[in-house]
């Protein structure tokens, strides 16, 4: 059934079928044809009429129970209003649907309120240097918040793709499919207006560590940054006509089991062998660690599809938010002949604390979190990236940077887990590097991709040669 919507009002729609109880066979002959009593787009526009129409239902639902030749078919569909976010209490609502969506599953870790509103404000997100982002949230017809969602531009990338893309996300949305359309509908109408073509989602409107990706396999606690959905959200994407861009699998490794006695053999050879140094980050050299970070970044992420290098205030922005969290021991750095050539960045799961704090991070909240950081009751970690520059991609450098992580965790016991953030399907060497060091299967995401032409020909993400050879980097 196809629903308008206006903006300002509530609008009903209502399909009434009338077929005889004690002629069975008048179904068959009748219903759907012009001889049933079919009665479609009935609309009811103002809160009185509603009120109306409400009446009207009601009535003619005893009405058919006391008559013994009537039986009436209703279906009643109900769109309620999309308001976009302009205020606080806008906000406020915006944020709150999330809990109101997840209430009650033992699974799900709030984001931190904070942190996304982050995402939407110019002042604190850079991406609004090159980019521009809308929300709004849904209601039903008693003001009741039952779904919400994001779109956003990032210009730098928008235009690199064969059609012109956009993105999508923040999605979250009662059981109902008009309901998820209605979101859909308003993000690819706002984005063809400027121009796209395309829509990825769900995504974030920043860097891909965070919000990036629809959960379709493993159902299980989120690692702090990583989206967590309903099963039925899959649904929802493919039957409006998303298509999977890439797959993105998360993989886990066991710190109660060792590493493969492979992994080890090449890591000893790498670690000692001449002009090679391992370093890991301090705050007293935060400075040139990031500028050693965007100089691996920006090499080792060249032949990714769309890539564009790295911005200094952005690994800036990054760091500031790891800082409550973060260890200094659990990111790396590996040099050869002092060139930076490889990093991996790790960090503990601060969702194994947050799920206690429900989004919130006042004062209280603060000092409470800091407070628990300091009792060693994390038990997993997650690695949220790692690169290396292409020259050096066969030369065993990965295992050397185990070798040094691992004699870290030995002396954190109460660590029995590590999380390898996702990989995409686009990058089989990753993905190799992930089973050499054990890692096992625990989840997976997918990027969609939908195309505003139905006529135009779909591409899945372009997969990364595992020949790799190096090119200059346009800065």
């Amino acid at each position: 059934m196809v629903v308008e919507a206006l903006a300002g009002h509530t609008i009903h729609q209502a399909s009434i079928t009338g077929v005889s109880r004690t002629e069975p066979a008048a179904f068959d002959k009748y219903a759907g044809s012009e001889k049933s009593l079919r009665f479609t787009k009935l609309l009811i526009l103002s809160n009185l009429c509603s009120k109306a129409f409400k009446l009207f239902i009601r009535y003619a639902e005893v009405w058919c129970n006391k008559t013994p030749y009537i039986c009436l078919e209703i279906t009643y569909t109900l769109v309620m209003i999309l308001k976009e976010v302009k205020d606080k209490a806008r906000a406020r609502e915006f944020l709150d649907l999330a809990r109101k969506i997840y209430e009650g599953d033992p699974y799900w870790v709030c984001p931190l309120d904070n942190m996304v509103e982050g995402v939407f404000d110019p002042a604190r997100n850079v991406f609004f240097t090159h980019g521009e982002a809308i929300r709004w949230v849904l209601y039903d017809d008693q003001g009741n918040s039952i779904g919400r969602v994001a779109a956003f531009i990032n210009r730098k990338k928008a235009f690199n793709f064969e059609q012109p893309t956009g993105g999508m996300g923040f999605f979250e949305c009662i059981n109902d499919r008009e309901a998820a359309y209605c979101l859909f509908d308003a993000s690819k109408a706002w984005l063809a207006d400027k121009g796209m073509e395309a829509m990825d989602g769900p995504i974030n409107f920043g860097e891909n560590e965070n919000f990036w990706g629809l959960l379709v396999e493993g159902y299980m606690h989120p690692s702090f940054g990583m989206n967590y959905h309903h099963k039925y959200y899959i649904d929802f994407f493919e039957s409006y006509g998303f298509k999977p861009y890439f797959e993105q699998v998360t993989n886990h490794l066991d710190l109660t089991k060792p590493f493969p006695e492979r992994f080890w053999k090449i890591a000893d050879w790498v670690r000692q062998r001449p002009g090679y140094e391992f370093k890991h980050f301090t705050w007293k050299n935060s400075r040139q660690f990031i500028e050693d970070f965007k100089n691996i970044y920006d090499d080792a992420w060249q032949f990714h599809e769309n890539f564009t290098p790295i911005e200094t205030k952005v690994l800036l922005k990054s760091l500031e938010e790891i800082k409550p969290i973060m260890v200094e021991e659990f990111i790396w750095f590996a040099y050869h002949e002092s060139e930076p050539i490889a990093f991996l960045v790790m960090v503990p799961d601060a969702n194994e604390m947050l799920k206690r704090f429900h989004g919130k991070m006042g004062l209280i909240d603060k000092l409470r979190f800091w407070y628990l950081s300091k009792m060693n009751i994390f038990t997993r970690s997650r690695i949220t990236v790692m690169g290396i520059k292409p020259k050096y991609q066969k030369s065993g450098i990965e295992s050397a940077i185990f070798w040094h992580l691992d004699k870290v965790m030995k002396k954190r016991p109460n660590y029995k887990e590590i999380e390898l953030s996702w990989v995409g399907d686009f990058n089989p060497k990753m993905r190799q590097l992930h089973e050499s060091v054990g890692g096992y299967f625990a989840k997976r995401h997918i990027t969609y991709r939908y195309l505003f032409s139905q006529a135009s020909d779909f591409r899945r993400s372009v997969i990364i040669p595992l020949d790799t050879k190096e090119k200059t980097v346009k800065s």
